[in-house]
Order: C-alpha cells, then sequence, then structure tokens
C-alpha cells in the first residue's frame, strides 16, 4: 500500500501510525529491560524515556504511567485472546471455545509478545508482577474485568443472560483458574519457553470435566 502522499503535504495517517507504534514499541521493550533487571521500583519514566532517546512527555503520550507500561504486554495478549474468542465457530460449546481460542492461536499470541521483546523478558516480567504488590493487584484487577468481559461474550453466543444463568461466569473462572495455575508452574521454570507454556495449559485445560465441556444448548 503506498503511504507517501503525491502532493506534498507529508505522510499519510497510515507512516505516522506505523512511526507512533515502533516509538510505543521501544519504550515498552525498554521498560519491561529495565524493570527486569533493575526492578520496578527503583525504574523512574525518566529512565525508561532515556533509554528510547525521548522525552518524559512521549512517554506519557503512549502509557499513562509505569503501571500500565509493566502490563502492556500482558494487556497485549489478552486482547488478542478476546479476538480469538469472539471469532470461534458458534457452534462449539462454550469451554471448546475458550479452550481452541487460547491453543489454536498461541502462535499469534507468540508473535505479539516477540514483536517486542524476547520470551524470557517475558517471563521475567511476569515473575516482576506476581513479586510486586502494586503490580500484582492491578493484574488482579484487570483479570476480574477480562473475566467478566469474556462471561458477557460467552452468554451472548449462547443466547444466555449472564446475570440470570451462572455457566457463563462459573466456566470462565474454571478456565481462568486453570490458566492462572500453569502461569504459576509454568513462571517457577527457569528456562521455559512459550512451547512449555501451551503444553502444560493443553494438559491442564484436558482435566476440565465434562459437564462445563458439554453443548449446553443441547440440554
Amino acid at each position: 500500500m503506498d503511504t507517501l502522499g503525491t502532493t506534498g503535504a507529508g505522510p499519510r495517517p497510515g507512516l505516522r501510525e506505523r512511526k507512533k507504534q515502533r516509538t510505543r514499541d521501544a519504550l515498552l521493550r525498554a521498560a519491561v529491560e529495565l524493570f527486569t533487571t533493575r526492578g520496578y521500583d527503583r525504574t523512574t519514566v525518566d529512565e525508561i524515556a532515556a533509554a528510547v532517546d525521548v522525552s518524559q512527555r512521549t512517554f506519557f503520550r503512549h502509557f499513562s504511567g509505569k503501571e500500565e507500561a509493566a502490563l502492556a504486554l500482558e494487556a497485549m495478549t489478552v486482547a488478542h485472546f478476546v479476538e480469538m474468542v469472539r471469532a470461534r465457530p458458534a457452534h462449539e460449546p462454550p469451554m471448546a471455545a475458550l479452550s481452541r481460542a487460547v491453543l489454536d492461536g498461541w502462535d499469534r499470541i507468540s508473535e505479539v509478545i516477540e514483536a517486542v521483546a524476547p520470551v524470557e523478558v517475558y517471563v521475567r516480567m511476569y515473575r516482576v508482577i506476581e513479586s510486586t504488590p502494586v503490580l500484582l493487584a492491578a493484574h488482579l484487577r484487570r483479570s476480574a474485568e477480562t473475566e467478566e468481559q469474556i462471561a458477557r461474550l460467552i452468554a451472548e453466543r449462547e443466547g444466555l443472560d449472564v446475570d440470570t444463568d451462572p455457566r457463563p461466569r462459573v466456566a470462565v473462572a474454571v478456565f481462568s483458574g486453570v490458566l492462572r495455575v500453569t502461569e504459576r508452574l509454568w513462571g517457577a521454570q527457569p528456562d521455559a519457553g512459550l512451547e512449555a507454556m501451551r503444553a502444560l495449559t493443553s494438559a491442564y485445560l484436558d482435566q476440565v470435566g465434562p459437564a462445563l465441556a458439554g453443548d449446553w444448548r443441547s440440554r
């Protein structure tokens, strides 16, 4: 696609957006590198901006603060997961749709992470979040919000009222619980890569009982 104007008026928005995205990615990469080597509390916004040779003002154009930068990789993967759930075939039972979304979309999620930071940095950042109270609290709050979003999405797929039928929230709570268990096990392995995480997730999801894995519409 042609991204340059022919009238001398300068670049079209497509080029500007790509430049903004490159700056954001560079800031995010610098932030997680500093958080994982120096610690979250000992890293300042000025240091993150200086690592990319931009101003503090530029940092705040992309992130509201250190907390958002620290959780940005996770937020990116969650956003892709939600879209993958939304794209699952309508005939799939709820738990199957959730499981296939995360497992079939694993390569895409891996690409999202690795486009910004190496996997080993992502693993270290996960440990920083788990060991930093303010980040862990924010992570848990965001996880609860995501669970509610997905529960409502599942209810919509199944033609249910999420506020009167408990199954969407129960299913999402079980699914999220499995992911939290596998994340912690994976994060405890010093040399674990994303493929090891996928295998662990798949093995644990296989343990979810048929009551939640079945087709609700046939009941």
